[in-house]
C-alpha cells in the first residue's frame, strides 16, 4: 500500500492570497525589500506602486512604477498591502491610519512611529479589522516579535535585553578590535550606511529605546511612552573608559533592557561594561542580539544582523509573506497580564565619570563603592537611582556605563521585593 493511501488526505484550510503592495519610500529599506522579492520566487506579492517624495532623484526601476502622490496607492482597490518605509514618522502614521481606514493590511519598520503611536495602532487594528506587522522594526532580520507572540504566548517572560542598534555596537567593536577613535568608526559607519548622516538617533540610544518601547509589548503586554524611557547613548565614552575595559578585558556594549519584578515592569538603555564570559561580547559588527529569559525555557540567545537594506528588508518580506496566509498579532500578552505597570524607580549598579567641578557627590549614591581621580576627570562606582543617573546622562562632561554584572533593585526595597541580575 502507498504512503498515499495510508495516510487520509487533509485539504489545505490555509488561503494564501497573491498580494499586490503599494510602497511608500524607497530608500535603503524600500531598495531592500524590492531586491529581495524580486529574488524569492515562492512569495505571492506584486508591487504595483512606490509613491517617493524627490521628483528631481533618479531611479533605476521603471519611471511608471512611482507616483508622487500617496493617493494614489491608497485609493487604489487593487491594492491589499500598504508598504510604510519612509523616515517621517508624524507622516508614516498618518499613511499607516488612512490605510487601516481604507480598509488595506499595512507593513512598516518606522520603529519612531511605532513607539509613539502603538497603543492607538493597537486599537485601530480593532477597529477596522485589519493587521499591521512591524517584524523589521525591531533588530533587523532576528524574528523576534513573532517568536514573543508565538513561541513565548503562554511562557512567563522575565526579562529581555540586547543589543538592538546595528549602527553603535559596529562603532564600538571599531574602536575595541581596531583601536579606532570613536568620530572615526563613527564616519565608517556612515560611509556603509550604517549609520545616518545625523547619528544621534543611534549614539544617543534613542533607537534602541524605540525598539525597547516595541518589544515591551509584546513581552510584557504593557504600553509605555517613549518619554518614559530613559536612554543614555555611546557619544560620552571617555579614552579613560575604554582604558579601563581594556585592562580589565571587558567589551563596552549598548544594551536595551527590560525585566518583570513582581507587578513592575522596568526598561532603559545604557552602555555596560560586559564580561568576557557573557553571550553578548562576541556580538560583532553591525550583529544585533536579543537574549530572553523565562520561567520554564530560562535563556535563549537570538542573533542577526541589525543593520543594512537586506536585514531589514527580508524582515519585512516575512511580514508580507505572513499576510498571505492572513496572520496578525494576537497581542496575547496585553490579555494574560493586565496588572503589571512600567516604572523607573530602580536602583542600578553604575560607573560614573566626569569633569572637575560638576556637582556630583557620594551622597547622591544609595550605596557608594569607590572612586578615584585621574587625568582631570572624577570617577565614582555604586548604586545610584536611575532617574538621577538619567539627569546626569543630560549634562556635558558625564559618562555613564554600567557595572559588569549589574544587580538592579527596585529603590523602595522591603524585604519582601527581589532584585532582577541578567548575567
Amino acid at each position: 500500500m502507498s504512503l498515499e493511501n495510508k495516510v487520509p488526505h487533509q485539504s489545505n484550510t490555509t488561503n494564501h492570497r497573491h498580494l499586490t503592495l503599494g510602497v511608500f519610500g524607497f530608500g535603503c529599506v524600500g531598495q531592500g525589500l524590492y531586491h529581495v522579492l524580486n529574488e524569492t520566487p515562492g512569495i505571492k506579492a506584486d508591487i504595483k506602486k512606490i509613491c517617493v517624495k524627490d521628483k528631481n532623484k533618479s531611479r533605476l526601476l521603471p519611471e511608471k512604477l512611482f507616483t508622487f502622490d500617496k493617493e494614489e496607492i491608497l485609493n487604489d482597490p487593487e491594492i491589499d498591502v500598504v508598504v510604510e518605509l519612509i523616515d517621517d514618522s508624524n507622516a508614516a502614521f498618518e499613511i499607516v491610519k488612512e490605510a487601516l481606514q481604507k480598509g488595506k493590511a499595512v507593513v512598516t519598520a518606522n520603529k519612531k512611529m511605532l513607539a509613539e503611536h502603538l497603543e492607538e495602532i493597537y486599537h485601530l487594528q480593532r477597529q477596522y479589522g485589519k493587521p499591521v506587522l512591524y517584524e523589521g522594526s525591531v533588530c533587523g532580520s532576528i524574528p523576534i516579535i513573532r517568536n514573543l507572540e508565538e513561541y513565548y504566548d503562554n511562557d512567563l517572560l522575565t526579562g529581555i535585553e540586547g543589543i538592538f542598534n546595528g549602527s553603535t555596537n559596529y562603532i564600538l567593536t571599531k574602536v575595541f578590535e581596531e583601536k579606532k577613535n570613536y568620530s572615526d568608526a563613527l564616519q565608517q559607519a556612515q560611509e556603509l550606511g550604517f549609520a545616518e548622516s545625523d547619528p544621534s538617533l543611534d549614539v544617543k540610544g534613542f533607537d534602541p529605546k524605540f525598539k525597547l518601547v516595541i518589544a515591551i509589548a509584546h513581552t510584557f503586554g504593557v504600553f509605555v511612552k517613549p518619554e518614559d524611557v530613559i536612554n543614555i547613548g555611546i557619544d560620552k565614552i571617555s579614552e579613560l573608559d575604554l582604558k579601563f575595559a581594556y585592562d580589565n578585558h571587558y567589551a563596552i556594549k549598548l544594551v536595551a533592557r527590560a525585566f518583570k519584578i513582581k507587578n513592575r515592569v522596568y526598561g532603559f538603555v545604557c552602555p555596560q561594561f560586559i564580561e568576557s564570559t557573557h553571550p553578548l561580547y562576541a556580538v560583532r559588527n553591525e550583529y544585533n542580539a536579543v537574549q530572553l529569559e523565562s520561567a520554564f525555557a530560562e535563556k535563549q540567545l537570538f542573533v542577526g544582523k541589525g543593520a543594512g537594506s537586506y536585514p531589514t528588508g527580508s524582515a519585512v518580506l516575512s511580514d508580507i509573506s505572513a499576510l498571505t496566509y492572513q496572520y496578525q498579532y494576537e497581542y496575547k500578552k496585553l490579555h494574560q497580564l493586565n496588572d503589571l505597570q512600567f516604572s523607573n524607580h530602580l536602583l542600578v549598579e553604575a560607573f560614573v565619570s566626569f569633569d572637575k567641578g560638576i556637582n556630583i557627590s557620594i551622597s547622591d549614591f544609595a550605596h557608594f563603592e569607590s572612586g578615584y581621580a585621574s587625568h582631570g576627570k572624577q570617577y565614582m562606582v555604586g548604586k545610584v537611582s536611575l532617574s538621577k543617573l538619567h539627569e546626569w546622562s543630560l549634562l556635558d562632561g558625564v559618562g555613564i556605563i554600567l557595572a559588569p554584572g549589574a544587580v538592579f533593585t527596585p529603590e523602595k526595597k522591603s524585604t519582601s521585593e527581589e532584585s532582577f541580575a541578567f548575567a
